[in-house]
């Protein structure tokens, strides 16, 4: 077990979400003799597991409690020795630039300003932001501005916050996950029941019929990279794409300068993940969508050999950026559990403008790629709490399908006092 660090060495607080994005930074930050304060509002996210994790806190579910969960980060901010605070979701990072002058007193601020937030945030802004900077895009409007429904396309929200600085149809500021809606030429969308699900007019996209879509990942000082990191997704959560569950690391220099040209126009600070499909007629890098905080794959993206949780903490706290910036190229790294999940799509999902992959073929290519690329997201011989946790979390989601749903909290019956003792167990 190592050494416990004391409340006056150096800290970060690490929002220890459900995905292997945070425990990757847990992991980081503690190989450095970082004391990392991991905060959720589950204490079974596979974080609070990690043998590098010094202190857990629960705090407010932000997509609940936007504003419990705001003035918790604040609290925890003013703690003596924390120096900064890492985001990993959407929340997070506005929860941030929103508070940026007042945190500003206490930690380390990496991240962009409100209004530099708002160009990635707010998509009728970014896709304004990408053809001023020339890079290509699917044609994209508003659906109340769109006119052309003979054709496949994507409904998706325009805010990825309902913030109140947004957009005054927002009572409240709201974290709310919206998912894409796939509609081929021959559906019938219904505008006010789209406008209500989403509670704001979102924007319609056309459809670019492709599965090369490409990660292009950067960490900016004040407009200016510091380092960047590509990736090839090879499988994501859901046969139609998704979060990534296989990937492969590669080097392409007209992603590179479409990723900069788009965060060189938004004149960039912080983190950030630039998704883009490749056209399959022209070669283009067509932008989706930019993630304005550290991006769910982001394991593999130090496995390959560029420490962007380092770098943050380097950069948050004036300390010299001495790491490596290279890179392997060719190199591929899986979730175990986002693998399972796109086996699990391809049997129970259906997209109509996506073609249903073989089952039996997939399996056999995860099954390869797992002997030739055997680097995973949780799994780590040295630090096997977060990996026996996730496994845990799955069984409890699946033991509880049949009653409360695939999202259930699979510490639902289980004694507090049990599940203290199991996460005492896991950090040794």
């Amino acid at each position: 077990m190592n050494r416990p660090r004391s409340s006056a060495e150096p800290g970060a607080i690490v929002p220890a979400i459900d995905t292997a994005s945070s425990t990757a930074a847990i992991r980081s930050l503690g190989k450095r003799g970082v004391r990392t304060v991991a905060i959720a509002s589950d204490e079974s996210v596979p974080g609070f597991a990690s043998r590098h994790c010094d202190e857990t806190v629960t705090v407010p579910d932000p997509s609940i409690d936007l504003d419990g969960y705001e003035e918790a980060v604040l609290e925890l901010a003013r703690r003596p020795g924390i120096e900064t605070i890492l985001p990993f979701r959407e929340a997070d990072v506005y929860v941030l630039a929103r508070n940026k002058a007042t945190l500003t007193e206490h930690v380390g601020t990496p991240w962009p300003s409100l209004e530099t937030l708002r160009g990635a945030q707010d998509r009728v802004k970014l896709f304004d932001a990408a053809r001023a900077a020339g890079v290509a895009t699917p044609e994209t409007r508003t659906l109340d501005d769109w006119d052309d429904w003979d054709r496949d396309l994507v409904v998706k929200p325009r805010y990825t916050v309902q913030a109140t600085e947004y957009a005054n149809r927002f009572g409240e500021n709201r974290n709310v996950e919206t998912s894409t809606q796939y509609v081929d030429a021959d559906d019938h969308l219904d505008r006010d029941e789209v406008v209500a699900g989403m509670d704001h007019v979102p924007l319609v996209q056309e459809y670019v019929p492709t599965a090369d879509e490409y990660g292009f990942f950067a960490m900016y000082d004040h407009g200016e990279p510091v380092a960047t990191f590509q990736h090839l997704q090879r499988r994501g959560w859901k046969y139609c794409g998704g979060p990534s569950a296989y990937r492969e690391s590669v080097d392409i220099p007209d992603l590179e300068a479409a990723g900069l040209d788009l965060l060189d126009e938004l004149d960039w600070h912080g983190v950030a993940m630039v998704e883009f499909l490749r056209d399959p007629d022209t070669g283009e890098f067509r932008l989706m969508e930019v993630n304005p905080r550290f991006w769910s794959s982001l394991p593999f993206t130090v496995q390959a050999g560029v420490d962007f949780p380092a770098l943050y903490w380097q950069r948050a706290t004036g300390r010299s950026m001495d790491l490596a910036l290279a890179y392997e190229v060719g190199i591929a790294g899986h979730l175990l559990r986002g693998e399972l999940l796109h086996l699990h799509s391809i049997l129970a999902d259906d997209y109509p403008l996506v073609d249903r992959p073989s089952f039996p073929r997939t399996a056999l290519a995860v099954a390869a790629s797992l002997v030739r690329h055997p680097r995973f997201d949780y799994l780590d011989a040295s630090d096997l709490g977060p990996f026996v946790q996730e496994v845990a979390n799955l069984f409890g989601e699946l033991s509880n399908s049949g009653t409360d749903g695939p999202t259930a909290d699979p510490t639902d019956g289980r004694p507090a006092g049990l599940h203290a003792t199991f996460q005492t167990l896991l950090r040794r």
